[in-house]
């Protein structure tokens, strides 16, 4: 098998380099307590696209820090009591997407959400005010202050708030729920499950977001990690920070929060992904404790998975049952 990383085995065993702050906990319940304190303030507006089968919103809700979030929400028609509902988070930089290509859980009776993270390509505001670049990316936004402030904290905490927000509508059934995504949405689609316990089913692909410490000794903080070495390279070339800084990011990386899931997770693994490497993808599912598969995939990297999208699809389903 040709080979990027350690050999299979070790990688079924590797529990991660980022170190896990000690008050790790302390954190991430401090960072709840702010989100269930703030008022969503939700507001739906009719959107322009228009399906038989869906009625199809702009949803917008105030997340921490005061930011005013959106999501794409859709709601199936003609639905007999309460239904499922899926959440969908997307990849690095980008936003929610077309309506098109959520009609497929729709039609099937699911309700649909999809968030645009804080100042990526889509709607949500990034209301900032930290030191420090802001040029490459955002896992390293905040990292100069206090770690209460880091953006993708609030990013993590956004997707938990659009659960609760889903779960409460009338037309949703609380217990089955899912998550889904690639990429930056598979790390999302953890970290939700994480925070929002009452999460169901999460299916995910090379999550993103994990084990930034082995990314960086593996010498691939580039494409999608570039801002470590850009901020290293700007505000510490030195490295005279940099046990403070991983530790800093150990507070949002996904392989420390996945412990929390009590859901059933779907994980597709590539072994030749040289952006999100197999070893930070199994710390993740190593540390999942609910019940968990994973599909190996070990000749692709970040890429298209013939198959997986119609299994992820499958099983999100079982959430009708």
């Amino acid at each position: 098998m040709p080979m990027l990383d350690m050999p299979l085995e070790e990688l079924r065993s590797y529990q991660g380099s980022t170190p896990r702050p000690r008050d790790f906990d302390e954190y991430w319940s401090r960072a709840v307590e702010e989100m269930n304190r703030t008022d969503s303030n939700v507001e739906l507006v009719p959107a322009e696209f228009k399906s038989p089968y869906a009625d199809c919103y702009h949803l917008y809700f105030t997340g921490v820090k005061n930011a005013r979030v959106y999501a794409k929400l859709l709601i199936p028609k003609n639905v007999q009591g309460k239904c499922p509902a899926v959440l969908n988070f997307h990849g690095y930089t980008g936003h929610s997407g077309d309506w098109f290509d959520k009609l497929p859980f729709a039609a099937a009776g699911f309700v649909v959400a999809a968030l645009d993270c804080r100042g990526q390509g889509g709607r949500s505001e990034d209301t900032g005010g930290v030191r420090g670049n802001t040029m490459r990316g955002h896992f390293i936004r905040g990292i100069d202050g206090e770690p209460d402030n880091m953006l993708m904290r609030n990013i993590f905490l956004d997707t938990a708030q659009l659960a609760k927000i889903v779960m409460e509508m009338e037309q949703v059934d609380e217990t089955r729920v899912g998550t889904y995504g690639v990429s930056q949405g598979g790390g999302l689609s953890l970290a939700c499950a994480a925070l929002e316990p009452r999460i169901s089913r999460s299916a995910v692909m090379y999550p993103f977001l994990s084990d930034y410490k082995r990314v960086w000794d593996m010498d691939l903080a580039k494409d999608a990690y570039e801002e470590l070495r850009t901020h290293f390279r700007f505000f510490d070339p030195l490295h005279t920070r940099e046990n403070e800084i991983f530790e800093k990011l150990g507070y949002i990386d996904i392989q420390n929060l996945v412990p929390r899931i009590k859901g059933e997770v779907l994980m597709a693994i590539t072994l030749m992904d040289n952006i999100c490497p197999p070893s930070t993808q199994f710390a993740v599912f190593n540390k999942i404790n609910s019940k968990k598969e994973a599909v190996i995939f070990p000749d692709y990297g970040h890429e298209t998975l013939p198959g997986q999208n119609d299994r992820s699809f499958r099983f999100l389903m079982e959430l009708k049952k």
